[in-house]
């Protein structure tokens, strides 16, 4: 029990630092600026929903997804998308330009447009395939489900934050941005790499 426990805990943390909420806000800082908190939380709800789908699909069917429906292979998944982190990773770092296209608000799309690229990428795909090989679909579906309503009710707070601090003290919501901004070219190139190895890795073992 004490050994399952840890598998869902692990799998649980793996997902939220996935879907870290404050290098969420970053990307999303241009909604956050331009909806008042109902919008904001409804868009971010429906995103979120349309995520959720995404990974239990990928939880319950794992790495059969891409074997038979995409015909690529899980490996050459998770290396492509290390490399897509280490990119961004890098132009966050070096300050050249936007790791993102930005949101058009306007756009009816708005809810599909944060879940994919912002919430369902390379590696949150990658660790719902982990969490339901981990803990089955039941146990999966839990801790993706629990992870993704933490990493929205995170969201959420941040905007009031942001909406509470902007009209009072402004230099510290300028302030939270570089911070903010520097912490996710460290954690995005840092997972980046890491992705990239882990393929290599389990590529190499299987040719061994």
């Amino acid at each position: 029990m004490d050994l399952d426990f840890l598998q869902f805990s692990n799998t649980f943390l793996l997902l939220l630092v996935l879907l870290n909420p404050f290098v969420l806000s970053v990307y999303l800082l241009d909604l956050i600026r331009g909806l008042d908190l109902r919008m904001f939380s409804s868009l971010l709800l429906r995103a979120f929903l349309i995520s959720l789908a995404v990974f239990l699909a990928f939880a319950w069917f794992g790495e059969k997804i891409f074997d038979r429906v995409l015909q690529v292979r899980f490996l050459a998944f998770m290396i492509f998308g290390g490399i897509i982190f280490l990119i961004v990773g890098i132009r966050l770092t070096l300050g050249v330009g936007s790791p993102m296209q930005s949101i058009n608000l306007h756009s009816h799309e708005v809810a599909g447009a944060i879940a994919m690229p912002f919430v369902v990428g390379p590696g949150t795909i990658s660790a719902a395939v982990l969490a339901g090989s981990r803990l089955g679909a039941a146990g999966g579906t839990v801790a993706i489900t629990l992870a993704l309503a933490v990493a929205l009710a995170a969201l959420i707070l941040l905007k009031m934050l942001y909406d509470w601090v902007q009209t009072r003290h402004e230099r510290y919501v300028r302030k939270y941005i570089e911070v903010a901004g520097r912490a996710t070219a460290l954690f995005t190139g840092s997972f980046g790499v890491d992705m990239i190895l882990k393929g290599v890795e389990r590529w190499w073992e299987l040719m061994a």
